[in-house]
């Protein structure tokens, strides 16, 4: 029998407020355990919440930007549930009434382009942190208590883990770009859970779904729901029914393991949140909101292409961190060769980037100091070869490329009589490759162009050393 995939996503961001949802509690990660605290996000009897007006601004803009529609009127919500990390025994959400809904998410995979639905996006609390790895005993962190999450929950329209890992990297980009989360997954700041099921490829009735949870990366997120998709696939083909249940991925063993049976809406007993009012959202702050938005990806990368004349995969490099398009467009405001500014991107910076960890933010060469060195190669001031010395002596100290070729005095060298003369002296120093080069081994040509080089220390204009060079041995050949 022949199946198909049936995913659908949920994913949680944590918002970039200074302060928790409901209390003035710092949101830094990082703190020491539970620092970030007070009465109110440890839910002590008696305190009253009060709502962070900039988490429901930053959650109409990721509504906004993912073609929702922003509900005027909506309304927290209290889901009920035990556990030890939720201190006050129920978890202040939203339910029926939720800030955005009926959105879409336009992905493309293998040059397919697939309409991913949204159903929506609402408000919530962080619950603390459970860590497990002390022993026999569990300890609590408090401190993630009363951040402010988006939970964006998609239709089951997804049908491959390749789609759901696409979508994902699309939401990733688009938080980022809208800087209401670092999406930083490691860290817990973005995550995923998938629920999946299969059925028979032409069927339209929904298989009993699984929800895969504990998925740190977008490559775990692909590799737990092809392992699980496959696993449902064996149960089928055995005769066996799948078991609706909560499942965690177990990176190390590449395995899915049960965690708990799936709990289902009725069992949280949901109820409005009686100390919250109801949020109002009215006309001029919409408008605000939608006017501040920044480009977002999508349209960035519309853009770019057109106004650049780049090839699609510079710009899908370019445009995966807002900051790179950033670095990438103050760049190009000096100098107008766009393709070697990309080419320089995505060759030198964005291998010191990796190798030493950093964000573009804290490279240290600026986008005029790039601009300026591609102008002096392209005025034939430098070659390519010293540029890319000047380069490295401009990451350790930060300064305009003109000064340091100065200082070094690697200023290229094309005046033709000089070059003429060198390549007169290698000629004459090197007989039995010329010898060679007459008898037509040509391949010996780049001998001479090597001792050349060396001879000047890599500042003879390339073009002309191969012209005058290339007409002195021709006319040895009589």
């Amino acid at each position: 029998m022949q199946y198909e995939a049936v995913i659908g996503l949920e994913i949680h961001a944590q918002l970039l407020t200074e302060t928790k949802l409901f209390c003035g509690c710092l949101t830094k990660f990082g703190n020491p355990p539970n620092s970030n605290v007070c009465p109110i996000c440890l839910g002590h009897p008696g305190v009253l919440p009060v709502l962070n007006k900039k988490a429901v601004e930053f959650t109409i803009r990721m509504g906004i930007a993912t073609n929702c529609t922003i509900n005027k009127h909506s309304v927290f919500a209290r889901k009920n549930y035990f556990y030890p990390d939720l201190p006050k025994g129920y978890q202040i959400s939203q339910y029926e009434f939720p800030l955005c809904s009926n959105g879409y998410l336009e992905i493309d995979v293998n040059n397919q382009k697939r309409k991913i639905r949204i159903n929506r996006i609402h408000l919530e609390e962080d619950a603390g942190k459970s860590i497990h790895e002390q022993g026999n005993f569990t300890l609590l962190d408090y401190n993630r208590c009363g951040v402010p999450l988006i939970e964006i929950v998609t239709a089951p329209d997804l049908r491959s883990p390749e789609e759901a890992g696409e979508f994902l990297s699309e939401i990733r980009q688009i938080v980022k770009y809208l800087e209401i989360c670092d999406g930083n997954m490691e860290e817990g700041s973005l995550r995923c859970d998938a629920n999946v099921s299969i059925r028979e490829i032409g069927s339209s009735t929904l298989g009993t779904k699984t929800e895969v949870k504990n998925m740190n990366s977008i490559k775990n997120v692909m590799d737990a729901l092809r392992y699980e998709i496959e696993r449902q696939i064996d149960i089928l083909d055995s005769g066996k029914q799948v078991v609706q249940q909560t499942l965690l991925w177990n990176a190390e063993k590449q395995i899915v393991e049960p965690m708990r049976t799936k709990e289902e809406s009725h069992d949280y007993r949901y109820f409005p949140e009686p100390d919250l009012p109801h949020i109002e959202i009215d006309n001029v702050w919409l408008d605000k909101i939608k006017k501040e938005l920044p480009e977002l990806p999508s349209k960035r990368k519309e853009r770019m292409k057109q106004q650049y004349n780049l090839p699609e995969y510079d710009v899908e490099i370019l445009t995966s961190e807002k900051e790179f398009a950033n670095y990438f467009e103050e760049t190009a405001k000096f100098s107008n060769d766009y393709k070697s500014i990309s080419n320089w991107f995505m060759t030198e910076i964005l291998k010191i980037l990796n190798e030493q960890k950093i964000s573009i933010k804290d490279f240290p060469i600026r986008p005029q100091q790039l601009a300026e060195l591609i102008e002096l190669i392209n005025n034939k001031t430098i070659s390519g070869k010293i540029a890319k010395e000047v380069f490295n002596e401009m990451l350790i100290e930060p300064q305009s490329p003109s000064k340091i070729i100065e200082k070094k005095n690697l200023v290229q060298i094309s005046d033709e009589k000089a070059i003429e003369e060198i390549i007169q002296k290698v000629i004459e120093a090197n007989q039995k490759q010329v010898q060679q080069y007459l008898e037509g081994k040509e391949k010996v040509f780049a001998h001479f162009v090597g001792q050349v080089m060396k001879e000047t220390k890599g500042k003879a204009n390339p073009a002309i050393v191969n012209k005058i060079l290339k007409e002195k041995l021709e006319k040895l050949r009589g």
